[in-house]
């Protein structure tokens, strides 16, 4: 019966429960599009990444080394390390731990390769 409804309210209520399941749809609607803003910001950094930065950042955050990730895309372990700064520049990552996260919520994050 609440599919898609904030509250469900039974005849006779009070002002003060109207209130209160007004209240809560706004905050649940204020959070909602923060997140959904949050999620923009991230989509936004993502596509400034050039195609071997993509290939570079999906790669690292599955778990796999700098050399590992060279290999599987022929280039220099060097290469990997400057795309990987461009990377985490880009994604304005702190750490590696906030890059495996942001791609997560991107959706990008897979099983470690072996």
């Amino acid at each position: 019966m609440k599919a898609g409804a904030v509250e469900f309210l039974t005849k006779p209520f009070g002002d003060n429960v109207l209130l209160s399941a007004i209240r809560h749809a706004l905050d649940r609607s204020h959070s909602a599009l923060g997140r959904e803003a949050e999620m923009q910001v991230l989509r936004d950094c993502y596509a400034l990444l050039t195609r071997r930065e993509g290939e570079v950042m999906a790669l690292v955050v599955s778990g796999l080394l700098n050399k590992q990730v060279g290999g599987e895309l022929g280039i220099s372990e060097i290469t990997v390390k400057a795309h990987r700064g461009q990377v985490m520049q880009k994604m304005k990552a702190a750490s590696f731990a906030d890059l495996v996260k942001k791609a997560a919520r991107l959706g990008l994050a897979s099983a470690p390769k072996s």
